[in-house]
């Protein structure tokens, strides 16, 4: 078993992670002071080639494989999590497209995402429906010069930069068979941003779709397939959510283990002490763990196989792994590690969303015991 990457992708994640140290970490708490990223960010990300990750070639992407994804927002996400969700956007409805559509709606469509021009939103959760994404009550209603859109979507990330969305409604019976999906602009469109705990700058928020009018050619796919096409993308966005938040953990325990080395108590450094040094030691452990999980979900969705059991083991796992150790690294740098002017209060609030983003915890295990137990035997 290799489990180094290839050369390519070694390349690709010291290109990446050069970018973060210089255009994205030395921004991250004014970002979030702020609530929004810094001007000309979004620009920067597009000319590094980051919201093309998943887009074929010749629509002007680079078409790289999951565990390169992977690769590119493991570095985003050591730097500032808030700064992966449009990558992240970008890759799952690159993805979702570029497997759906017909040829005139990729070269449509894909350019612009490759180019950065076009910010993409994925539209699913309801105020009434998260986890049950299957019963959403968005309508889209055709009519003679194409489909309307009637209803609300909320905590949809880069709500404040989105310019095009892939929005889910129903245009069929109930249940996941009676959801279509639409790729659309969202000129015009009501927004409301959130007011959250974390991850300020990523701009979650809601759309009001008040009759939107959406063409008959940007109907994504078959009407009626919108939502089995996303949940077959979550296999791969779930292990790649896990990755961001293992960076996230990573980075906040670098952070720790760099004190412990320069902090001195009682006549030495902290890290010399047991009860400072195995907490780290322990939290690692769990993370490199996690971690390996995660990009056994990629590899097998790379070589054609199906990701969904490692990738919602990874994703019940690494987001509360990743918030134990960053508590952990806040504990250990004691009152710096309480100030928000510190290097670890702002992770800690960034990756408690995690544990709710693409899927929570009761969710993934729930894919992962019907995996393990069959259908008949699991809840």
């Amino acid at each position: 078993m290799n489990l180094d990457f290839t050369p390519q992708q070694e390349t690709l994640a010291k290109r990446v992670r050069e970018f973060a140290a210089d255009r994205v970490a030395p921004f991250r708490a004014e970002s979030d002071r702020r609530a929004e990223y810094r001007p000309g960010l979004l620009a920067e990300m597009a000319a590094e080639g980051l919201f093309g990750v998943r887009v074929p070639e010749e629509f002007g992407g680079q078409g790289l494989d999951a565990v390169s994804v992977g690769i590119v927002l493991e570095e985003l996400a050591a730097a500032d999590l808030s700064v992966c969700y449009p990558v992240l956007n970008a890759a799952l409805v690159g993805g979702v497209l570029a497997a759906n559509g017909d040829p005139a709606q990729l070269a449509r469509w894909l350019p612009g995402i490759a180019a950065g021009t076009s910010v993409v939103a994925l539209g699913l959760t309801e105020a009434g429906h998260g986890t049950d994404a299957a019963a959403i009550e968005t309508v889209a209603e055709h009519s003679a010069d194409g489909w309307r859109l009637t209803g609300e979507k909320t905590s949809i990330m880069a709500t404040a930069y989105a310019t095009h969305g892939l929005l889910f409604a129903r245009t069929g019976e109930a249940g996941a068979r009676g959801i279509s999906a639409f790729y659309t602009p969202l000129h015009g469109v009501r927004r409301e941003l959130h007011t959250d705990l974390g991850c300020r700058s990523g701009g979650r928020g809601r759309f009001a779709l008040d009759g939107l009018r959406v063409a008959d050619e940007d109907l994504v796919g078959r009407p009626g397939a919108g939502f089995v096409e996303v949940m077959r993308g979550f296999g791969v966005s779930r292990a790649l959510i896990s990755l961001m938040a293992v960076a996230v953990g990573q980075a906040a325990l670098d952070e720790a283990m760099a004190h412990a080395g320069r902090r001195e108590a009682f006549g030495r450094p902290i890290g010399k002490f047991q009860s400072v040094a195995f907490p780290l030691v322990e939290h690692a452990t769990m993370l490199h763990a996690a971690r390996l999980v995660s990009y056994e979900a990629l590899a097998a969705a790379d070589a054609g196989r199906d990701p969904r059991l490692p990738a919602n083991m990874a994703k019940w796992w690494a987001p509360k792994a990743a918030m134990e150790a960053v508590h952990q690294s806040l504990l250990t740098m004691g009152h710096l590690g309480w100030s928000e002017d510190g290097p670890v209060a702002q992770r800690l609030r960034d990756v408690i969303g995690l544990q709710l983003a693409d899927g929570t915890a009761a969710a993934t295990k729930l894919v992962v015991a019907r995996h393990l137990l069959g259908r008949e035997a699991a809840p």
